[in-house]
């Protein structure tokens, strides 16, 4: 299922905490940062925190501006962005500040955690998950019964903890502040657990007076049939390269990408790529690799159409090298038509030999647009 673009943000001291002990909050962000946040607040649909941040700050989480709450008005959107708080045992001060300022509110919680809100008298619509909060179940109702796509995520370092460890982060905007703490009661931005392996991938720095901004994105690929945040990174990015293909009247316009456990890119690879009538994408990325290559095993293929199950020009289809490599998983975003090939199943031979596939249709269109030139 589609889920938002999840994006954390955050602002540590120097030794990784996100306040100190104190009675009041601790402000980490110069005031030229502040108005970066609101920034970020007036172009997303919706801003979560998580219980515990309602209850030590009690924020009002608003669009200050009144020139980009103008903005939103004048595009069609509310004033303010939809205010989201997660809370599994539905304990809620119901004077604070978040539910009687700004626009709609929406908490999750759990069965019995919306029995308590009710009776409470919390001012915001209530939906239950079930026995125990779920993550992914949450962003589907986000994405499809409210509409949200992009999804900004203010903390607190548990709820930002939980969403990275379960790769549903698409993007992390940490900001640096040059203090630091020192107490070791203070709360932390992340805690322990197992995160997805290798290095988040840098996209951004910016000094901001006196703090420094650092953007990242997750690099790691998934490991079975649920879709991570670095899923749709590199699929994306497979059918960015379908563009690059030289157009064609009898063969598709594909691109691939090998990415190993640890999300470092091993090769990538487009349809009719230096000058190959007849070379697919999947087998251009793959002829980069070397056969003993350790990390194969371990990798996904993203393709932007699904791997060729029958072929005439080579003597084997891209399903079956992609088995050959070692490889076990891939991601896709569109099933391969009859156009050349009746019938074609790539996903059905890949899953025959033990291989996971991953369809991701939200990007079908994306991986159609080289081909709008091909009849059926």
């Amino acid at each position: 299922m589609p889920l938002p673009y999840v994006l954390l943000s955050a602002a540590v001291s120097l030794d990784g905490c996100l306040d100190d002990t104190g009675p009041e909050r601790l402000l980490l962000s110069s005031p030229a940062d502040f108005d970066r946040v609101d920034e970020v607040r007036a172009c997303v649909d919706a801003i979560l925190v998580g219980a515990g941040t309602i209850r030590a700050d009690n924020p009002r989480l608003l669009v200050n501006s009144p020139e980009r709450r103008a903005a939103r008005r004048a595009a069609g959107r509310p004033e303010y962005p939809l205010k989201v708080t997660v809370s599994g045992s539905g304990d809620l001060d119901p004077a604070a500040r978040f539910w009687h300022t700004g626009g709609a509110k929406l908490l999750y919680t759990t069965d019995r955690g919306a029995e308590r809100a009710a009776r409470s008298g919390i001012a915001a619509d209530v939906v239950p998950l079930g026995a125990a909060l779920d993550w992914r179940r949450l962003l589907e109702h986000l994405h499809d019964v409210r509409g949200v796509r992009r999804l900004m995520v203010e903390g607190g370092g548990t709820v930002h903890t939980q969403l990275l460890q379960q790769g549903l982060a698409d993007e992390l905007q940490l900001v640096l502040a040059p203090l630091f703490v020192g107490d070791p009661k203070a709360p932390r931005l992340f805690g322990p657990g197992t995160y997805q392996p290798g290095r988040l991938r840098l996209v951004e720095t910016r000094q901001i007076e006196d703090v420094v901004l650092m953007r990242y994105e997750p690099t790691a690929p998934g490991t079975g049939p649920a879709a991570t945040a670095a899923d749709h990174h590199w699929l994306s990015l497979a059918c960015r390269l379908a563009k690059r293909c030289p157009p064609s009247e009898t063969a598709f316009s594909v691109g691939a990408v090998v990415v190993a456990a640890d999300g470092t890119e091993l090769a990538r690879g487009h349809s009719r790529e230096a000058g190959d009538p007849v070379v697919h994408a999947e087998e251009a990325a793959l002829a980069k690799i070397a056969a003993d290559d350790p990390r194969l095993p371990g990798a996904t293929v993203y393709s932007s159409l699904e791997p060729c199950a029958r072929r005439a020009s080579r003597p084997l289809p891209c399903a079956r090298l992609i088995l050959a490599s070692g490889v076990r998983r891939v991601v896709t975003a569109w099933r391969e038509p009859d156009t050349f090939v009746e019938g074609a199943d790539g996903s059905g031979v890949l899953a025959a030999g033990g291989a996971e596939v991953v369809v991701l249709p939200e990007y079908e269109e994306r991986a159609k647009a080289p081909n709008r030139h091909l009849a059926g």
